[in-house]
């Protein structure tokens, strides 16, 4: 088996502190790029304008970008130092181990060429450190990490996704494994807890849907109102919602993650619904949303006998920087 393992949208005012990610990402993004010839320049950097940089995608396909499978130790190092500049060290640690679920993908389906745990693409989209915007993009199978900085205003880490298939290795060397446990376990005894207390509204259907709804879409829209009201949770309760969005923000630098957090929190705390479909039991296929007035989280596990799991985070107006860039910059582009 071939495995390598390997040694992002707020809108609110920078914080203090947070310009540091902005920095770090460029000196990594400067790195990485000095580090390549031009005929891989010239697929790792993008304008900022190119239609390419909406193109999100979760599932397996070839994709724009530089692949880890054509770099050098040294350029792989440099690649996997963007990760470093903007996400949390649990949340590279969610995506390195992501990444080498393809190796074990690749023993069960006999299939190396589809499941290769290099087959990760970064693209540089824009001149790092340009004021007016620029960007990066880490993504391949079960991962889109997509940041955006637009000096004096923010950061944007949206459409932020990852996926676990197995969502449990039941075999191997990594028996046990389950990446996105916490995504899971959180909810789950979230929703136990408020079926226990009398809220039964939490479950909005018994079936599960087939796939998160928001799936590959480049513009993510307010999907209808399930389950709970948060204005309607006990303040343990409200709290261990909290716990559960925190999962998601959780994935980057804390300078982000608690930008992010303070824009959900004004945005109407009380506003957040929290719904669940499908069975409640460890193996049962089920989803979840977690929905406000800016954002939307989803999960669903239901592929693969429920051992297959989708964890997505979107914003509505900040997906792709866009409310950081403002509505000039959509007409033009």
């Amino acid at each position: 088996m071939r495995t390598l393992l390997f040694s992002l949208i707020i809108t609110l005012p920078l914080l203090a502190g947070e310009s540091e990610p902005a920095a770090a990402s460029k000196v990594a993004a400067d790195k990485f790029l000095a580090s390549l010839d031009p005929a891989e320049k010239t697929k790792a950097a993008l304008p900022f304008t190119s239609d390419e940089r909406e193109n999100f995608r979760y599932t397996p396909r070839d994709r724009a970008g530089l692949p880890l499978k054509e770099m050098t130790a040294t350029q792989r190092e440099a690649a996997m130092a963007l990760l470093d500049s903007a996400m949390s060290e649990k949340g590279k640690l969610k995506a390195t181990q992501i990444m080498s679920l393809e190796g074990i993908l690749a023993e069960i389906e006999n299939n190396p060429l589809k499941r290769d745990s290099a087959k990760y693409y970064v693209a540089i989209f824009g001149t790092p450190g340009d004021p007016k915007g620029w960007g990066w993009r880490f993504e391949g199978h079960h991962i889109s990490i997509n940041i955006t900085f637009v000096a004096g205003k923010g950061i944007s880490v949206t459409p932020s996704f990852m996926g676990s298939n197995p969502g449990e290795v039941r075999q191997g060397a990594q028996k046990g494994l389950r990446v996105l446990a916490a995504e899971e376990d959180l909810a789950r005894t979230l929703t136990t807890a408020l079926l226990a207390a009398g809220k039964t509204k939490v479950i909005f259907s018994e079936k599960a849907p087939a796939e998160i709804l928001s799936f590959e879409n480049r513009k993510a829209t307010a999907l209808d109102p399930v389950g709970v009201l948060s204005s309607d949770l006990t303040g343990t309760q409200r709290s261990a919602l909290l716990s559960l969005i925190s999962e998601y923000t959780g994935r980057y630098r804390p300078e982000i993650a608690a930008t992010d957090m303070e824009k959900i929190k004004a945005a109407g705390l009380e506003k957040i619904r929290f719904g669940w479909a499908g069975g409640t039991k460890p193996g049962d296929a089920y989803y979840y949303r977690i929905q406000g007035p800016t954002f939307l989280m989803e999960a669903a596990n239901t592929q693969n006998d429920a051992n297959h799991l989708h964890a997505t985070w979107r914003d509505f107006t900040g997906d792709f920087g866009h409310d950081l860039l403002g509505e000039h910059f959509s007409g033009d582009h």
